[in-house]
């Protein structure tokens, strides 16, 4: 039961790794616009999955309509759509607002989790629900108090940042999905190539295209840097760990992330480090601890009665 113990902490360090962007996006928005960046950096990231993608093609007879449809959505939404929404929000509202809704995401994903997988959740996996949620609203707010919000914000900038929230919990639970019937590094080849084609659609829509040419070469060694670790092997281990992990486990184990984005900003943009956001990583983590430990359990619950009906 090894990969069962592993499985949320592999789901954890890859949200982790998301955050380590940061100090590369701060310079690549000033130049370049939301949409190529993010397709310059799956440019990148095709190259990487394609060796690994073209020895295992006989995968994809495993697929049915509805795993399709889901690699679409996890493409198209949770890997390309999500990421310009999200950015577009700030446009609208104060960021702070944008990133509060994202906490939204576990409760997205959980829903859908116990709607398409069926999972079933024990009151133990609900009480460590809300002390990793808590953790994670602490790390993000250490004052208690979320700033930026008023019922005057522009209803269009709420709707793309729950937009973002959707497509990215909806994108765990999908991803748990297709991951029956292929392998995790097949699962992140379809992702970034799908996310590819409707990103190129996107930049021809917008008549961003040419931007690409006026790319720097440190241009695109900062995207190489985004692309690489918070991207292709960010994503590698996640889908290595989500394997193991019920959705709704690994969409708490993901709260990781802005724990991860408050040390890497403080370390890099001189954001400072309050003791109250050490100490919401400290109960965010002890609550990934412990989701581990009843993920643990209640997959060794699913061996058993598997073997039984053997």
């Amino acid at each position: 039961m090894k990969e069962q113990k592993l499985g949320p902490w592999l789901v954890t360090v890859a949200a982790m790794l998301w955050a380590v962007d940061a100090p590369f996006r701060v310079f690549l928005t000033t130049q370049l616009s939301s949409t190529t960046i993010v397709l310059m950096e799956h440019i990148l990231i095709a190259i990487c999955v394609l060796p690994i993608l073209l020895p295992r093609l006989h995968e994809l007879k495993n697929l049915s309509f509805k795993e399709w449809l889901s690699v679409i959505f996890i493409g198209f939404g949770g890997s390309a759509l999500a990421t310009v929404l999200f950015t577009q929000s700030f446009h609208y509202l104060n960021p702070t607002v944008a990133i509060l809704l994202q906490k939204l995401q576990p409760l997205i994903a959980i829903a859908l989790a116990f709607w398409i997988l069926e999972e079933k959740l024990s009151k133990n996996f609900w009480t460590w629900a809300i002390v990793a949620i808590l953790g994670a609203y602490i790390v993000s707010f250490p004052n208690l108090q979320a700033t930026g919000f008023t019922w005057n914000s522009n209803m269009l900038g709420v709707l793309l940042a729950l937009g973002a929230a959707f497509f990215w919990g909806g994108s765990t639970v999908f991803g748990r999905f297709v991951l029956q019937k292929v392998s995790f590094q097949m699962m992140t080849s379809l992702r970034f190539l799908s996310a590819l084609i409707f990103l190129f659609l996107l930049n021809i829509y917008y008549k961003t295209l040419p931007e690409l040419r006026l790319a720097t070469s440190k241009d695109w060694l900062f995207v190489f840097m985004t692309a690489i670790i918070a991207g292709f092997i960010s994503l590698m281990i996640y889908y290595y760990g989500l394997r193991s992990t019920k959705a709704a486990v690994a969409t708490l184990c993901e709260l990781a992330f802005p724990f991860a984005a408050v040390i890497v900003n403080w370390k890099f943009l001189g954001a400072t480090l309050s003791l109250m956001q050490i100490a919401g990583g400290v109960i965010l983590l002890f609550a990934i601890t412990r989701l581990t430990i009843i993920n643990e359990k209640e997959q060794e619950k699913i061996v058993e009665v598997e073997a039984r009906t053997i």
